[in-house]
């Protein structure tokens, strides 16, 4: 396979870890990265770029739980230091609140990674086969 002048155009990290933390494609921020929830599409409906190499694997759900660990961790204790309520209302408050966060962050976190492995050229976003 020819080396072409489109594999080594650099490719900027930061574009394509925002246009991936939007869902978007990072190649051109116009397709969808999920077909639904968090199921990567194998295409990039709008440029064609191939997403099913993309390795994200556990990553995403490690960065969202010591994101979220790192602001609800720190609420909960000022709250207990401060207002000391029962306890079902630490269950009502930060339950939930942990859960939702969650759910949204894993998402943005996924596209953002996906990104970064295309801008980086990480498993097949290169042109070569990913070697596991």
């Amino acid at each position: 396979m020819p080396l072409r002048l489109d594999d080594l155009a650099e490719r900027p990290a930061g574009d394509a870890m925002r246009r991936g933390w939007r869902g978007r494609c990072p190649q051109c921020g116009q397709g969808r990265i999920f077909g639904r929830y968090l199921k990567v599409n194998g295409h990039c409906p709008s440029c064609g770029l191939e997403l099913a190499g993309h390795r994200a694997d556990d990553a995403p759900p490690y960065f969202t739980i010591l994101i979220v660990g790192h602001i609800i961790v720190p609420l909960m204790l000022m709250l207990e230091q401060h207002v000391q309520p029962p306890e079902w209302v630490h269950m009502v408050l930060w339950l939930p609140l942990t859960l939702g966060l969650s759910l949204w962050l894993l998402p943005h976190i996924k596209g953002c990674l996906i990104g970064l492995q295309w801008a980086k050229r990480m498993h097949g976003f290169g042109g070569e086969p990913d070697h596991a």
